[in-house]
C-alpha cells in the first residue's frame, strides 16, 4: 500500500514538472473507465493525451479572447444574419475560412450607423480565435491616441512591434470621430507597416471619396486606401439600421 502510494505521488510530481495538469487531474478517474470498458494500455493513453490537448486548447481560446480586447456580447450566433444579403453571406462563409489572413488581405466593412459593421467584424473575429488566429480589436479613436502617446515617448516602433504578433487587428469606426493630423499620420504607419505582413479589419461609415477629411491630406489619404484596396474583401452594407428597426418594433409593441 505504501509503495503504490509512493508510486502515485511520484506520478503526480512528474505530471506536474511536466506541466500535464490535465492528465495529472483526471489519470485516476480514467483508469477506473479504461477497466470498465477494457481499454489497452495505448487507448488509455491516447484518452489522456486527449484530455490534455482539449483542455490546452480551450485555456489557449480563452486567452486569447482575453487578449483581443474584442467585446463578446457581440459574436455571431445573436447577430440576425436573415438581414444580410446573399452577397455579404457568401463573403462571411468565406471570411471564416481565415484564407485572407494567410494572404495578408484587409477586410473593409462600410455602411450606415447601426447596420451592424461593428458586431458583424467582431463576431468574425470570435470565430478566428475559436480556429486559433490571434485577434486584436481596438476603436479607432482610442487606438490613435495609444499611437500618438507612444510617438511622443519615441517607443512608436515598440508598440506597432507588439501590434504584430496579432494576424488581425480589428480597427473600429475610422472617421466616427474626428482626428488630428498627427493622429492620423501615425494610424498611417501603423497601416503601412502592416502592408502585406498582417491583416487589417476596418469598419467605416464614411466613404473612400471622404477620407481625405479624415486624414486631412489627400497625398495620405490616398495612400492609406491604395494600401487597403490592394488584397481587400470590401463588405457594402446598405441595409436598414438595426437599432433603428428595433426601435421601432418596442415602440409599436407599447
Amino acid at each position: 500500500m505504501k509503495e503504490k502510494l509512493c508510486i502515485r505521488s511520484q506520478l503526480e510530481e512528474s505530471l506536474k514538472e511536466l506541466h500535464l495538469s490535465t492528465i495529472k487531474d483526471s489519470f485516476e478517474k480514467t483508469a477506473k473507465l479504461a477497466i470498465e470498458e477494457s481499454f489497452s494500455y495505448e487507448e488509455y493513453l491516447l484518452e489522456l493525451l486527449d484530455q490534455e490537448k482539449q483542455a490546452r486548447s480551450q485555456r489557449r481560446i480563452e486567452r486569447l479572447l482575453k487578449e483581443s480586447k474584442l467585446p463578446l456580447e457581440k459574436s455571431l450566433s445573436c447577430f440576425d444574419k436573415s438581414r444580410l444579403p446573399q452577397k455579404i453571406k457568401y463573403q462571411l462563409n468565406q471570411l471564416l475560412q481565415g484564407d485572407f489572413i494567410n494572404q495578408k488581405e484587409n477586410v473593409l466593412a462600410f455602411g450606415n450607423p447601426g447596420t451592424g459593421k461593428t458586431h458583424l467584424l467582431c463576431g468574425i473575429g470570435q470565430e478566428l480565435i475559436f480556429n486559433g488566429y490571434k485577434v486584436y480589436f481596438a476603436k479607432c479613436s482610442l487606438l490613435v491616441q495609444d499611437l500618438l502617446i507612444a510617438k511622443k515617448n519615441l517607443e512608436l516602433a515598440k508598440i506597432i512591434k507588439k501590434l504584430s504578433k496579432y494576424e488581425v487587428i480589428i480597427i473600429d469606426d475610422i472617421g466616427y470621430v474626428q482626428q488630428t493630423r498627427d493622429e492620423m499620420e501615425v494610424l498611417f504607419t501603423l497601416l503601412a507597416e502592416r502592408y502585406e505582413k498582417g491583416s487589417v479589419m476596418i469598419t467605416s461609415n464614411i466613404a473612400f471619396s471622404k477620407w481625405e477629411n479624415i486624414f486631412k491630406d489627400p497625398m495620405l489619404a490616398a495612400a492609406a486606401i491604395d494600401r487597403l484596396i490592394h488584397h481587400c474583401t470590401v463588405i457594402e452594407l446598405n441595409i436598414p439600421s438595426y437599432r433603428i428597426e428595433q426601435a421601432r418594433k418596442r415602440k409599436e409593441a407599447k
